[in-house]
C-alpha cells in the first residue's frame, strides 16, 4: 500500500512538471523480467579477429563500406504483426494499453478485454498470404535501390525470422514464414546488399501500460514474449508529440537481458550474414558501451571471415566510432555538408508501419530528399511500409517507381558519387565522381544559369551536358561562373543533371 501511494505521489510530481509518467499497472506490475537460459548465463564469445571490445579497436579497424559510399539509396520495411490493426501506427502495441482511444478501437475491432484478448492474439491474424519475397525484391530494384533493411525484430518482441532462441516468431507462428530469410535470398539474387534493424533493446519496457485496466501484459502465461514490460524511467517527452524516444541516458535493462539481446543479435549475424545492422535509439545510452562493443566485435570479426565489408548503423552517438549515424526522418539530416557520412531513414507515409488511410509523400519530395542528402555526404533509407497481407500498396509502388525512373536517367549524378568541397547554392546541388562536377538543378530553369562556383579561376569546362538529352549544351564561363543554357524544351522532370567536365577536381 505505502507503495502505491509513493508511485502515485511521484506520478502526481513528474506530471505536474509535464514529465510523462506511467500508471500503476493493478495485476502485477513488478514482475521480474523473464530472459532465456544462456551457457553460463552469457552470450556467446567473440570470434577471433581484429577487432576487440573497444572504441580504440573498433576505430582502428573500422572503414565505411564502399558499396554504401557508392549506393547511396536504400529501402527501409516496417512490417510485422502490428500491420494487422493497421491503427495508429506501428506503436500499436504500445498504444493499446497506454491510449484509451486505440485500446477502444482493439476491443471493438478484435474483442476483449485486453486481459483476454491482447496483442498477442493478432499474430493468428498474421498471415502473409500474398507475399512474395522475389515481386518485392524486383521492385526495390526497379526503384533504383541499393540496400534493403527490413526489421528483423520491432519493439513489440515478434521476430520476423526462424529464430532458435524464442518461439515468438515469424516461422513458428503467424505466418509460418522466414521473412528475413526468404526477402534476404531474392534481394541478394537481385544484387542488392541486404541488412537487418533490430529494436529489441526497446522491448525491455516498450509495452507497459499507463491504464489502469487490466491486461494480459503480466499473465505470466505469456512472460517470454510480453517480457513482461519493466517500469520505465523517467524520459523527456517526445519534440511535437513524434514517436520516438530519443532521451535513452538511462538503461535500467538488467544483464542477463542484456546476454539475451546480444545472443538474438548474434543468431541473426550468424544465420544471415547481414551487410548492415541498424539499431534504434534504445542503444544509445553510454552505459550499454560494454555489450554495443561486444556485439561490434562479434559482427566485424564475424564480416571478417565472411570476407565481407558491413556495418553497424546506429542514431545520436550510440557508436562513438565504428557506425555509419542515421537520423530518423528527413527534419533531422544535416542541412550542411558534412565530414562524415550518414544516412537518413524516412518514411513513404506519415507512419513507418501501415495503417488504413495514411498519407503518403510523392516521388519528387523522395527525389529531393536523395539529391539534397547526397549533395551533403549522406544518404536516403526510405522507409515502405507493407500491409498484414504481405502485399505492398500501389500507391507506395508507383512512388517507388517514380524514383527509380528518374534514377534510370540521372543515376550517373549519384550513385558513385561523393560531395564536392561545396553542396549546392540556391537551386543547385552539387555531386563528383572522378573529375566529373555533377550540377543537379531542383527545378526546370526558365533562362539561363549562373554556377557561381565554377569561374574560370576554378579550372577551364571543356564540356557540358544534361542527362537525358543527347545534344551539347551551350555554355560560357567568365570571371563570375558557368552560365549553362539548358533546352528549350523541358526535359525530364524532378530535378535535373548536368555533368560537367575538365574540371580538375582532386
Amino acid at each position: 500500500m505505502k507503495r502505491t501511494l509513493v508511485f502515485t505521489i511521484i506520478a502526481f510530481v513528474l506530471s505536474s512538471q509535464g514529465v510523462q509518467t506511467y500508471a500503476q499497472e493493478p495485476n502485477n506490475p513488478t514482475a521480474a523480467r523473464v530472459t532465456i537460459k544462456l551457457p553460463n548465463g552469457k552470450a556467446a564469445a567473440i570470434p577471433k579477429g581484429p577487432y576487440k571490445p573497444t572504441w580504440e579497436s573498433v576505430k582502428e579497424n573500422y572503414k565505411t563500406p564502399e558499396w554504401f559510399l557508392d549506393g547511396k539509396f536504400g529501402i527501409f520495411i516496417h512490417y510485422g504483426v502490428y500491420t494487422v490493426a493497421a491503427y495508429a501506427s506501428e506503436w500499436y502495441p504500445r498504444h493499446m494499453y497506454s491510449n484509451s482511444g486505440v485500446q477502444k478501437w482493439h476491443v471493438e475491432h478484435f474483442g476483449g478485454p485486453v486481459d483476454k484478448i491482447g496483442y498477442k492474439d493478432l499474430i493468428p491474424l498474421f498471415k502473409m498470404e500474398k507475399f512474395n519475397a522475389q515481386e518485392w525484391a524486383d521492385l526495390f530494384k526497379e526503384a533504383g535501390a541499393k540496400y534493403v533493411v527490413p526489421t528483423a525484430e520491432h519493439h513489440d518482441g515478434f521476430a520476423m525470422y526462424d529464430s532458435k532462441l524464442t518461439k515468438w516468431d515469424s516461422k513458428d507462428m503467424g505466418p509460418k514464414i522466414d521473412f528475413i530469410g526468404e526477402l534476404s535470398a531474392a534481394v541478394r539474387k537481385d544484387g542488392l546488399k541486404f541488412g537487418v534493424s533490430n529494436h529489441r533493446m526497446e522491448h525491455w519496457d516498450f509495452m507497459y501500460p499507463q491504464l489502469k485496466t487490466k491486461s494480459d501484459l503480466f499473465d505470466p502465461a505469456y512472460a517470454d514474449f510480453y517480457g513482461p514490460p519493466q517500469l520505465p524511467p523517467v524520459r523527456k517527452p517526445a519534440v511535437n508529440g513524434e514517436e520516438v524516444i530519443e532521451d535513452q541516458d538511462k538503461a535500467p535493462q538488467s544483464q542477463p537481458f542484456l546476454e539475451e539481446w546480444l545472443a538474438r543479435c548474434q543468431e541473426l549475424v550468424d544465420k544471415y550474414k547481414p551487410d548492415m545492422f541498424w539499431f534504434d535509439n534504445g542503444v544509445n545510452s553510454r552505459s550499454l558501451d560494454s555489450v554495443k562493443l561486444r556485439f561490434a566485435a562479434y559482427y566485424y570479426n564475424s564480416a571478417n571471415k565472411w570476407g565481407k565489408a558491413v556495418s553497424i548503423s546506429t542514431k545520436s552517438e550510440a557508436y562513438l566510432t565504428g557506425s555509419i549515424k542515421d537520423f530518423e526522418r528527413q527534419g533531422r539530416a544535416p542541412k550542411e555538408l558534412t565530414d562524415f557520412v550518414w544516412q537518413v531513414d524516412d518514411p513513404i507515409g506519415d507512419k513507418f508501419g501501415y495503417v488504413e488511410g495514411m498519407k503518403l509523400t510523392n516521388a519528387a519530395t523522395v527525389i529531393r530528399r536523395l539529391v539534397e542528402n547526397v549533395s551533403r555526404n549522406g544518404n536516403l533509407m526510405l522507409n515502405i511500409s507493407p500491409k498484414s497481407d504481405g502485399t505492398i500498396p500501389q500507391e507506395q509502388k508507383d512512388i517507388l517507381l517514380g524514383v527509380g525512373k528518374w534514377l534510370k536517367v540521372n543515376g550517373d549524378g549519384i550513385y558513385g558519387t561523393r560531395a564536392w568541397d561545396k553542396y549546392g547554392e540556391e537551386s543547385l546541388r552539387f555531386t563528383t565522381k572522378g573529375n566529373n562536377l555533377f550540377v543537379i538543378s531542383l527545378k526546370w530553369p526558365t533562362a539561363p544559369v549562373l554556377v557561381r562556383s565554377l569561374p574560370l579561376s576554378k579550372g577551364k569546362v571543356t564540356k557540358v551536358s544534361l542527362l537525358g538529352y543527347a545534344k551539347e549544351l551551350k555554355y560560357t564561363q567568365a570571371a563570375d561562373g558557368l552560365t549553362v543554357t539548358f533546352p528549350d524544351e523541358k526535359i525530364g522532370n524532378h530535378a535535373y543533371t548536368l555533368k560537367i567536365e575538365g574540371l580538375k577536381l582532386h
